[in-house]
């Protein structure tokens, strides 16, 4: 191990974990997941016509927001930029949330019709000190920008409300295009992965949504290299289209900071094809299986009818 990454003055197997982080941070990542840093006048354009709103590309340190940004191309982020839970893979700040704003959806509706989007995907942080934990909000933007642009397909991807169907109702009664809800990876990682959710209740949110709206189209998506094997991921796929999921996103987890969990491995271009036409063959009628696929990556190129 290289003696830039050592630490002094700690315990030697406290300094050899945290050295051992550091060296996977670092490491040089295989060339099919690395990206080109893309800005131009498309980048500064949408930088100005987000002004005063979040987006969880730049909150979660996207990779490919370079490539997104440079074609108009963005993921609202709701609620403030500060979320109420501490999943180990997600960059975005944890802490105490601020009051909503009840201007946001104006504004965010203002935005979508400055960018001329055909498609618009909005997501929030999670709101657990909210007692609809932020339905009302997803509602509002929605109508918002429907009002303002009625031809624009709109896409949600919401947090699991707590389970809370009423809640989700308030969403799924205004008939989003597709509702997205992720489980992130298979059940046996969560209590590392995301410790504050819980897989039955992801799928309970994502089957009630298909009850609640038969006509709209459901979404999932998951991470893989976090230390799962193949025929979880498939089990997960299973589950999936048990609960009439029609869509879904694999792609791999890269580690955002220092402080979040390692990579335990980096998936292949191959092995994602394979992962991707076994998720055909359950039924699903869109798939996006690649390292840099993400939930909302080029979401628009997802739709089955587009």
């Amino acid at each position: 191990m290289s003696s830039e990454f050592e630490t002094t003055g700690r315990a030697e197997s406290d300094s050899h974990a945290k050295a051992e982080q550091r060296v996977d941070f670092a490491r040089a990542r295989p060339p099919w997941i690395r990206v080109k840093a893309v800005k131009g006048a498309s980048w500064r354009k949408m930088m100005s016509d987000l002004a005063g709103l979040h987006t969880v590309c730049q909150e979660a340190n996207c990779p490919n927001i370079g490539e997104c940004f440079g074609r108009g191309i963005a993921t609202f982020m709701i609620l403030g930029d500060t979320c109420t839970r501490n999943c180990r893979f997600c960059a975005v700040k944890t802490g105490i949330s601020l009051d909503v704003d009840n201007s946001e959806p104006a504004r965010l509706a203002e935005s979508v019709a400055k960018l001329k989007l055909r498609h618009v995907v909005i997501t929030s942080v999670t709101r657990d000190d909210l007692p609809d934990g932020g339905a009302r909000a997803f509602a509002d933007c929605i109508r918002a920008i429907r009002d303002r642009t009625p031809d624009v397909t709109i896409e949600v991807l919401t947090p699991d409300f707590q389970g809370d169907t009423d809640a989700l109702k308030v969403v799924m009664d205004e008939k989003p295009d597709v509702f997205n809800h992720n489980v992130e990876t298979v059940p046996r990682l969560y209590k590392s992965v995301r410790p504050e959710a819980r897989y039955e209740r992801s799928l309970m949110v994502l089957g009630k949504a298909k009850e609640i709206n038969p006509a709209g189209l459901t979404k999932s998506g998951l991470m893989v290299g976090l230390g799962e094997e193949k025929k979880e991921v498939i089990a997960v796929l299973r589950d999936l289209r048990k609960n009439q999921v029609d869509m879904v996103t694999i792609g791999q987890y890269l580690q955002p900071t220092r402080e979040l969990l390692p990579v335990a491995r980096y998936v292949t271009p191959d092995e994602f094809d394979e992962i991707g036409e076994s998720a055909r063959e359950l039924g699903f009628i869109s798939v996006a299986s690649g390292p840099l696929v993400r939930s909302s990556y080029l979401a628009e190129s997802q739709l089955p009818h587009r």
